[in-house]
């Protein structure tokens, strides 16, 4: 359970304890000089709700961080690293302690001023339940406000071993580990760490009246949410981090890229994103607009229902993965616009990376063998997707049913409405597409989350595996370099060759286009950053 202390009284909460309704700009629409920009997305949210641990997904990552923000900020569209954000300072009293000096004045969006108290609740009630729910039995009534079992699984994989949250002033508050945790900073620096407003989320009636108009500390608050339509974003020119430079931000639900296309050119729309390799010529013909971007800290990969009656055998999905010429999907549908990893890792992991791992390589003769060996037949193998949720994912599925139907392999290639269909379990659910993101340079950014046992493959009935999981044990709370790396080496053996669970295909490369005239970075994230280092026109 975790627990949370007060060693002092807070103060100055109490002035702003009238301050129910949201701020509002200092300026009125009409004076404001600053644009309004709208940016055209293929999905907003898959969950219908703005709670990041609930979205967990990499359409909820592009819009998140614009109106709420983490203690520890990452420099997205510079080099990856952590600096402060929520917290001005931050330091290790132990290897189990670190302490947080909170950034004074901050507001929250309905004019509170952020205090320890506002981040206790974030890391404890909101996400594991009061004291007293954690405290409970198993099947015991939840407060429905917080009860989304998607919530309370995300913050147990985030954060496992928090074990006290202690309030030492109204600017200071410090985090006890049950163990020592190399990767500590790391995990605060996680989206799923973002802190809200406790007292607006303590007086919702609802977790859906809070989830669709959160109270945050960032640069625009939500003015309007209308799920599968628009999220409408305004100015809150209180921030600690200077005035916005853009009054309206928009985010429009345009599936079709075509139609994102052909609104970027009327017109309609500023930025247009998940823009394909092959467009990008087409856009950059009007001299009008321009196509930002590049390889993200993210890999495509397909997931394995190992129960399925045709996965059941390794063999099988190990040669679902060697008959792939992830090169010739690269070269053709990517332009050479983005690279295939070294198996399911990423090079900005520093010592945690390995340069040994290539994962499997492209081999259909022994995809043939191994078909033989396991006694497959050409029985029908489900492969379901939501259309075009992932940049060129119908095009990389056609491609890879022709080259699994080189050596023997029947795969039946389904485009469904949504990832409710996608994931049901049943004889149908064997193949899904997915990816992996690293929030921060180690693998704990993401692989308890995926590959742990209570990751969602596990928990979803997806895969399971004893040997996996121990290893994921060692890499999560080992404070030995050699030994966190071999356990490291043998998950990715494990999960890509000897009992595959995922498949990587290659590392996503992510394209926004936009006005040539406005000056704006691309992060190497889903993250889109319009504070006002990152955004002026003209």
């Amino acid at each position: 359970m975790t627990a949370i202390s007060r060693r002092s009284i807070l103060t100055g909460t109490a002035a702003t304890m009238g301050a129910a309704a949201l701020a509002t700009p200092s300026l009125g629409q009409g004076a404001d000089p600053r644009p309004v920009v709208t940016v055209a997305v293929q999905r907003i949210a898959t969950s219908n709700t703005l709670d990041i641990i609930n979205e967990a997904s990499n359409v909820g990552t592009r819009h998140f961080n614009l109106y709420k923000e983490m203690l520890i900020d990452t420099d997205w569209i510079g080099d990856l690293s952590l600096r402060p954000g929520l917290a001005e300072s931050y330091r290790r009293i132990d290897g189990r302690t670190m302490e947080f000096k909170l950034r004074p004045g901050v507001k929250f969006h309905n004019g509170d001023t952020l205090t320890a108290e506002d981040v206790a609740y974030s890391f404890g009630e909101r996400m594991f339940g009061t004291a007293a729910e954690q405290a409970a039995q198993p099947g015991a009534p939840r407060d429905p406000r917080w009860a989304p079992v998607k919530v309370r699984a995300g913050a147990r994989n985030a954060y496992p071993a928090i074990e006290t949250i202690e309030i030492v002033d109204a600017h200071t508050i410090r985090f006890v580990n049950k163990v020592p945790d190399l990767t500590l900073e790391g995990r605060i620096s996680m989206r799923t760490g973002a802190i809200i407003n406790a007292r607006a989320a303590r007086a919702a009636a609802t977790y859906a009246e809070f989830w669709t108009r959160p109270v945050g500390t960032g640069p625009y608050m939500v003015a309007d949410y209308k799920t599968e339509q628009t999220l409408t974003l305004r100015a809150f020119d209180e921030y600690w981090g200077g005035r916005p430079p853009i009054r309206e931000l928009r985010f429009v639900e345009v599936p079709e890229l075509t139609s994102r296309i052909n609104g970027l050119k009327a017109g309609e729309f500023d930025f247009i994103c998940d823009v394909t390799p092959d467009q990008i010529e087409t856009i950059e013909a009007e001299k009008r607009f321009d196509v930002r971007g590049g390889i993200i800290t993210n890999i495509r990969v397909l997931e394995f229902d190992v129960h399925h009656a045709q996965l059941r055998d390794p063999r099988v999905r190990r040669a679902l993965s060697i008959a792939i010429d992830r090169k010739a999907i690269v070269d053709s549908i990517w332009g050479g616009r983005t690279t295939v990893p070294k198996g399911l890792q990423f090079e900005f992991f520093g010592q945690m990376y390995l340069p040994e791992w290539t994962g499997p390589a492209y081999d259909p003769a022994e995809a043939r063998r191994l078909l033989a060996a396991a006694g497959y037949k050409g029985e029908v193998i489900p492969y379901k997707l939501v259309k075009d949720y992932y940049t060129n994912q119908v095009a990389t599925a056609q491609i890879m049913v022709e080259m699994w139907k080189q050596v023997g392999l029947n795969v039946d290639l389904q485009i469904v409405e949504n990832w409710g269909a996608v994931q049901k379990k049943d004889e149908t659910r064997a193949i899904l597409d997915d990816s992996v993101s690293a929030f921060f340079n180690d693998p704990v950014s993401y692989v308890p989350t995926n590959y742990g046992a209570n990751g969602g493959l596990a928990t979803n009935g997806y895969w399971s595996n004893a040997e996996a999981f121990k290893a994921v044990e060692v890499i999560q709370s080992s404070v030995d370099p050699a030994a966190r790396r071999a356990a490291h080496l043998r998950l990715l053996e494990i999960i890509e060759r000897d009992d595959p669970a995922t498949m990587v295909l290659n590392q996503t490369a992510n394209f926004t286009a936009a006005r040539r005239d406005t000056k704006w970075v691309p992060a190497k994230s889903f993250v889109m950053d319009f504070r006002s280092r990152n955004f002026s026109r003209g």
